[in-house]
Formats: C-alpha cells, structure tokens, sequence
C-alpha cells in the first residue's frame, strides 16, 4: 500500500463537509501514482470514484495534466503554417450520431494547418466505436506505428494519431478500472485537454456538460494554454451539431475567454444529425462525403469543417471556410490528402 498515495485518497474521499481539494502538485503527484500503479488497485478504484462523485476542479486537472505530460508521449514539433490543432474527443466513442472528426482532420491538414488525434480501442463506460475504427475503415490502420514512424506521417501529410494501447500503455492500464467502477473517471474530462505535441498547439476540447467548460477554462489559464476552443460537440466530440445552437468558446492566453453561439440556421445547415446505425453505414457515408456526392453527412462535414477553417486562420469567416471546405472536398482534393496518408503508412506497416 502507497501511504503516500493514502493521504491525498483522504483528501477526496472524506465527506461533504470535510473533504479538501488537491493542490495542482498534489493532483500530479495523485495521477503519477495512479499510472505508475503505486497506489494499489484498492486506492486507485477508491479515488477514481470519490473524485468522480466529488467533481475535479481546474487545478486538480491543470495537475493530472502535468502528470500526463510527464510520462506521456509526445510528437516533435514539424514546420507548418498555423498552430497543430489537437482534437479532444472522449475515448469512449459514438453511439448516437455520425461522426464527421476524420473527415475534418483530412480537410484541414489539406488546407495546411496540421491535426493530430488521439485515443484507444473500445473503451467503458460507453462502449462506443472508437476514433480509431473509423479511420481503419477508410484505410488509415494507425494501431501499429511506433510513435517515430507517427511523427513520420505527420510531418509528410500533416496528420498524426497517438494509439493509447501502443503510445502510452501507462494511461491504458487504466481502462480495466475505468469499466469496474462503471462510471466515467475525472480522468475522462482530463483527457479531452491532453496535448501530445510539443510545439506550438490550439488544443480543442469537447464536452457535454456546462459545468465542464469551466473546469477546461480554469485548467488552461492555470497551466498557460496559448490558444484553446471548447466545443459542446456531438457527444461530446468537436464536431458541431446542427440540431440545436452550437455553443462554442474561444481561448488565447492573456485575452478575455469569449463565447459563439452558432445557429446552424443562419448558415443553412439547421437539420437532424446523422444518427449512427452501424459501423459499415457510417464509413460508407464517409466514403460517399470524400467522393464529393451531396448528403446530410457532407452537410454535417461542411458546417464543422467550415467553423474550423475560420477558427485556424485559414479563412476570413466562416461562410468563406463552409465553401472552402466545399471545394476541396468536390474538387477531390480532401481524397488525395486521404490517398497521402495511406501511402505513408503503408511502407512502415511493411516493417513491423
């Protein structure tokens, strides 16, 4: 037993009157020993619920942040345009709705700001179907790079994608505790703010809960987050709903946070999400969308991608992004990115 890691379990899982907050230091210190395993499998389910019933605050997720990038790894700057934006979306995958996420990672990284992405294989509590399966249904199998070939691909084409499994095992030993304790851990929420990139970042942060932004604005102001949106996406993904306003914060260090509501209404694509009927539908849509043929996924492409456009620097305003992304995706620009990606990993998969 770690009596070290006992006493920082004392702190979260007293009662409501006297439990106390981690410090930043303290959460790190927490989130190492619970990667390291130090703590015992006793400790660390304890502290994952106490602190999921308890609710984490901006410092203490600044912390495991700290920890994550301590032990975590990173890709190496490369030489672009526009900042490399990292797309946080939760682990535990889709159920609901299609996701457009990979499709707008290939439109940006064709209109020359760079993406990466992260995440693992089907993960609890949810049990959805992970980022990961969509891209190797459209022929992008990023589970066996080492993390040197990664860097690779995305030096050469502008996209990269870190695989919890191979990349960082230390936070996969955590899912089998995530699926026993049957909820989802603060480290869930921390997640959609890791950065696995050492150079210059505009990190984007999904959520679904309101009370989750202001957990996202605190952490980056304390940890110094030079440039951050948080999106209350699609299940809590980046991509933008078209059912409801999408509600939208824009970060930069040093300046005042403000807040976008879209109306998908004002731009013409007010209408039902995509709903998610099964794995093969939902790439075949995405397929469909790459080949530049007209439907309500490329409708959901456009409006997300347009946003993103705008949001990089790539285009003036969003109207000018939405068209952007129009004419890269049926001019076939957007499947030569795709065709780019696969014939850079191709020959690395070779070697293993």
């Amino acid at each position: 037993m770690s009596h070290a890691f006992r006493e920082l379990l004392r702190k979260v899982g007293s009662g409501i009157h006297t439990n106390e907050n981690l410090t930043r230091a303290e959460a790190a210190a927490a989130t190492r020993m619970i990667l390291l395993q130090e703590a015992t499998p006793a400790q660390i389910g304890a502290f994952m619920i106490a602190h999921r019933i308890r609710r984490p605050t901006g410092e203490e997720l600044a912390g495991m942040l700290d920890a994550y990038d301590e032990l975590g790894p990173k890709l190496q700057p490369i030489s672009a345009p526009y900042p490399v934006m990292v797309l946080g979306v939760p682990y535990d995958g889709r159920s609901r709705t299609a996701p457009v996420t990979p499709l707008i990672a290939l439109i940006l990284a064709t209109a020359g700001c760079p993406v990466v992405l992260h995440g693992g294989d089907r993960m609890p509590t949810k049990e959805g179907e992970p980022l990961v399966n969509f891209w190797r249904g459209l022929g992008v199998d990023w589970t066996n790079l080492p993390l040197e070939q990664v860097q690779q691909v995305l030096e050469q084409t502008g996209i990269g994608f870190i695989y919890l499994p191979l990349h960082f095992p230390l936070a996969h030993g955590l899912v089998p505790y995530r699926e026993q304790i049957g909820k989802r851990p603060p480290f869930a929420t921390m997640e959609l703010m890791w950065c696995p990139y050492a150079g210059e970042a505009h990190v984007v942060s999904g959520f679904v809960h309101p009370p989750t932004e202001g957990m996202f604005q605190e952490a980056f102001a304390r940890r110094k987050t030079p440039l951050f949106t948080t999106v209350k996406g699609l299940e809590g993904s980046c991509d933008l709903p078209r059912e409801r306003t999408a509600i939208i914060g824009l970060g930069r260090l040093n300046c005042e946070f403000e807040r976008l509501h879209l109306h998908p209404r004002d731009y013409g694509f007010e209408g039902k999400n995509v709903p998610f009927d099964s794995p093969s539908q939902v790439i075949a849509a995405l397929q469909s969308v790459l080949q530049g043929e007209p439907s309500e996924l490329m409708n959901s492409t456009l409006w997300s991608s347009g946003f993103y456009l705008w949001r990089c620097g790539l285009c003036s305003s969003i109207e000018a992004g939405i068209a952007e992304a129009g004419r890269l995706l049926t001019g076939g620009e957007v499947r030569q990115k795709l065709r780019a990606v696969q014939g850079a990993i191709a020959p690395l998969q070779l070697t293993h």
